[in-house]
């Protein structure tokens, strides 16, 4: 039997707190309150092969680009780069740091 078209997904990957994530331990489909914990367990979940990014996308009601903006926000700067207030800092930080 050939399986080689299904993905495998993890039952638990690491939260963005170091502790296990499941499914059933994700922000719940329809979430409008994004707080920096909820966005870095979805990027957690995707990163970890739990969820898509299209299953994401669906789920949350994202666009492509705004998930993608946390996916960013997350790899330059951590948790904090998903505070909202601290997003131009972190942004103007970065590109900063691309000139040298």
């Amino acid at each position: 039997m050939m399986m080689e078209h299904q993905k495998i997904k993890p039952a638990q990957v690491i939260g963005p707190l170091g502790e296990p994530l499941t499914l059933h331990g994700l922000p719940p489909p329809g979430t409008t309150r994004w707080v920096v914990r909820r966005k870095a367990e979805v990027v957690a979940a995707v990163n970890g092969g739990l969820l898509s990014i299209d299953d994401v996308c669906n789920r949350y009601n994202l666009t492509l680009e705004e998930f993608a903006s946390w996916q960013r926000a997350v790899d330059r700067s951590g948790m904090q780069g998903l505070r909202v207030t601290r997003l131009q800092h972190y942004r103007d930080l970065y590109e900063r740091q691309q000139k040298y």
